[in-house]
């Protein structure tokens, strides 16, 4: 049953009763970065620096991001070069490509957490997303995918994914059936444990017994 690694385009979530799930954003990157999270909303994270939330069991559908080159004013309107979110500090709505995504949807099926690493959307920042319960497995994807990105996916501070640039089928997986790439080919071979392309969910969604907690670290 699928609930993630797919291109969404509105932001519709539903909450359950129960115990939250705690959220760890941490950015090691050398640099600051404007952590987003929907739901969650926004926030400035210098390198070093943690922004923890916590998330209502039965969430579906949910994303964290990173966003870069960001100018806010003291209202928290502004601008980010990379996973914009309507020029909002505290993010109502999806970013912008290119992003890389943590996806995640809580105490679904057979009472677990399904959870993936997205490069659907592009890339722009490394990123590691892992469970904080034992026998869990954390997912990665630190290559240096901006730097090798395929010139004619190149983005300003990031790497689209096909289907950004070219907006086709083949890449978009529209009709519900489309296989890999040589684009899809060249994220996954950089970042196995991602989803290089909507149909990817086979080799790229994990899971987590309901319940658990979860760090996201943005150049780990």
């Amino acid at each position: 049953m699928k609930y993630i690694c797919i291109l969404l385009s509105t932001a519709a979530f539903l909450f359950e009763l129960g115990y939250a799930a705690r959220f760890d954003v941490r950015n090691k990157c050398p640099y600051t970065v404007w952590a987003a999270a929907v739901p969650g909303g926004g926030k400035r994270l210098n390198r070093g620096e943690t922004w923890t939330f916590n998330v209502s069991p039965g969430t579906k559908q949910a994303r964290i991001w990173a966003r870069t080159h960001c100018t806010f004013d003291r209202s928290g309107r502004g601008r980010c070069q990379t996973g914009d979110c309507g020029g909002d500090l505290e993010c109502k709505g999806y970013g912008a490509p290119p992003n890389t995504l943590a996806e995640y949807g809580l105490n679904q099926y057979n009472n677990l957490d399904f959870f993936d690493i997205s490069l659907v959307d592009g890339f722009n920042v490394p990123m590691e997303f892992s469970p904080t319960s034992r026998g869990c497995r954390g997912i990665k994807c630190a290559s240096n995918i901006n730097g090798q990105c395929p010139r004619e996916l190149k983005a300003a501070a990031g790497c689209n994914n096909p289907c950004t640039v070219f907006k086709t089928d083949q890449y978009c997986c529209k009709s519900g059936n489309c296989g890999p790439t040589n684009y899809s080919r060249f994220f996954k071979n950089r970042c196995p444990d991602a989803c290089s392309y909507p149909e990817d969910d086979a080799t790229s969604t994990f899971t987590c017994p309901s319940g658990t907690g979860y760090t996201v670290v943005f150049c780990p």
